[in-house]
């Protein structure tokens, strides 16, 4: 098996994934902690949105308009969030939930006259983690890296404020990357397994967790010659579990 696969493929694939999780772990854990468990795929839905939208107006896909339109739907989206959530806090959820399906619905609207939308479409949902090549990985680095920094020095005296824009910023890019479904998998899954954890560091579990699912997944989609995004969103979740019930196990024996 292992003879059989490429890891020049293989290899970017995973880095992509090891930078997805390097910021979604915490946020993850934060949107449990807050109990907005869909904001992610708002965001992410929202930051396809902007996507769509510049094909639509047929920009270069690969041109930096693309990324500013993403970036830009996804900012706003969040700082009508961040409003909501100190007007409205109480209904902060179904609102989130509204926001998803406009999205989405947009989206589709959007390209309803497109010959090429479902493929569009396809690709934000799944991603092309497998196409990842080392230089495209190299600005995504270096931004998470940032945002990073930003999050584990301001975010105790934020107020809220930076973990709506890091949001926006980071699953803008991880959307391109990867795809909603496994942007929601990486915030939510991770940190659910580890909830558990009221000692050590659980967020170091949630990363191991994270990567050994993206290693398994990228590895038993090629060798069988499934879709990746998909492979790995089950593959989380079967770590996640068996992570979840060896803490569980622990906990008990305390």
């Amino acid at each position: 098996m292992l003879e059989a696969i490429d890891w020049s493929i293989i290899g970017p694939a995973f880095a992509a994934g090891l930078i997805v999780l390097s910021t979604h772990v915490p946020l993850g854990q934060e949107v449990l902690k807050r109990g907005i468990i869909f904001i992610d795929l708002a965001i992410a839905q929202v930051a396809g949105l902007g996507v769509i939208a510049a094909y639509a107006m047929e920009w270069d896909p690969e041109g930096i308009e693309v990324q500013l339109a993403a970036v830009t739907a996804a900012v706003l989206a969040a700082l009508g969030l961040y409003w909501t959530e100190r007007r409205w806090a109480r209904i902060q959820e179904p609102l989130i939930g509204t926001l998803f399906i406009l999205a989405a619905t947009g989206g589709i609207l959007l390209l309803a006259g497109n010959p090429h939308g479902s493929e569009h479409l396809k690709d934000l949902l799944v991603g092309q983690i497998l196409w990842t090549t080392w230089p495209s990985l190299v600005p995504v680095a270096l931004l998470y890296g940032v945002v990073l920094v930003l999050w584990f020095w301001l975010h105790p005296r934020s107020g809220g404020l930076l973990f709506y824009l890091a949001f926006a910023v980071v699953v803008t890019a991880s959307v391109q990357i990867v795809g909603i479904y496994l942007v929601f998998a990486s915030l939510i899954i991770p940190a659910l397994s580890t909830a558990g954890i009221k000692r050590g560091n659980r967020l170091l579990a949630g990363y191991v967790v994270g990567a050994v699912a993206y290693l398994l997944g990228i590895v038993v989609s090629f060798w069988m010659d499934l879709p990746t995004g998909a492979v790995i969103v089950w593959s989380m979740a079967i770590v996640a579990l068996l992570a979840g019930l060896v803490i569980s196990d622990k906990r008990r024996a305390l």
